[in-house]
């Protein structure tokens, strides 16, 4: 049985809700992660996620900013939520499904964007950044993790390859995909063998992004964009990928999030 999850950064659910339900019903994901949910648990639109189709849901926010979600139209167990940097800021949820059969762990994670200043001295928002990614980078690589097939869905807020950005030479020395970020980030995939599923089926001398700029006037004729959104498997589920879309128009539907939905489906 096929499985599709999506992930997207929403940027405020309850002001894009509406958005959400054209994504549903045209996509139609059987789980759809969501990153920077911006509301308190309480306040988040269950029911109206409910009549998409997905009643079981893992939800971890605060009020007006971060926070993730987890909806699935599959049954789910084992939720748990953790914290990074002595910090209560919902940005990593986990639960329990079914793949093909197999239990399978879905990590969704929002990584801090790190601020302007790409030095973690000048900048406490980058020294945070760089801290968060060693600590669930070590967490990852714990050998009873590494036990088991898992699935890294989020904004990670870092774009590590050259055909991830608009320009590579100009934006080094940028916030999400300077060197020492891209480094990082290569230590979190190596720490459980994490394949990426985006990039398994796009070469990596094509240009791809999932984020553009709210600063563009044009950002589809501009097009600078950054893939920050990203999909990662675990070695034994690779054979299980069956293909992987950017749904790239959505950035231009009304009162778009700046991010797109990244979905990936595996199965037959």
């Amino acid at each position: 049985m096929p499985l599709t999850i999506a992930t997207w950064n929403i940027n405020s659910v309850r002001l894009r809700i509406d958005t959400v339900a054209r994504f549903v019903a045209e996509a139609q994901p059987d789980v759809l992660c969501l990153q920077e949910t911006k509301t308190i648990d309480e306040t988040f639109p269950a029911e109206a996620i409910e009549a998409m189709g997905y009643p079981y849901r893992m939800i971890h926010g605060m009020k007006g900013y971060n926070g993730v979600a987890i909806l699935s139209r599959v049954p789910i167990s084992d939720i748990t939520t953790n914290s990074w940097c002595d910090r209560q800021d919902c940005r990593h949820g986990t639960v329990r499904l079914a793949v093909g059969g197999t239990a399978v762990e879905l990590h969704n994670l929002y990584i801090p964007a790190g601020g302007d200043i790409p030095d973690p001295v000048a900048n406490e928002k980058f020294a945070h950044k760089l801290r968060f990614l060693d600590e669930i980078t070590a967490w990852f690589a714990e050998a009873k993790r590494r036990e088991r097939p898992m699935i890294l869905v989020g904004d990670l807020n870092i774009a590590p390859l050259e055909h991830d950005v608009w320009s590579h030479k100009q934006l080094l020395g940028v916030v999400s995909h300077t060197p020492v970020e891209v480094d990082r980030l290569a230590q979190l995939q190596a720490s459980a063998g994490f394949v990426d599923a985006v990039r398994h089926f796009v070469p990596a001398d094509q240009k791809l992004y999932s984020w553009w700029s709210y600063r563009a006037k044009d950002w589809n004729a501009v097009d600078r964009g950054r893939r920050l959104d990203h999909i990662w498997v675990t070695p034994e589920l690779v054979g299980d990928l069956g293909g992987a879309t950017i749904h790239r128009p959505v950035r231009g539907w009304e009162r778009a999030s700046d991010h797109v939905p990244v979905v990936v489906r595996l199965g037959a």
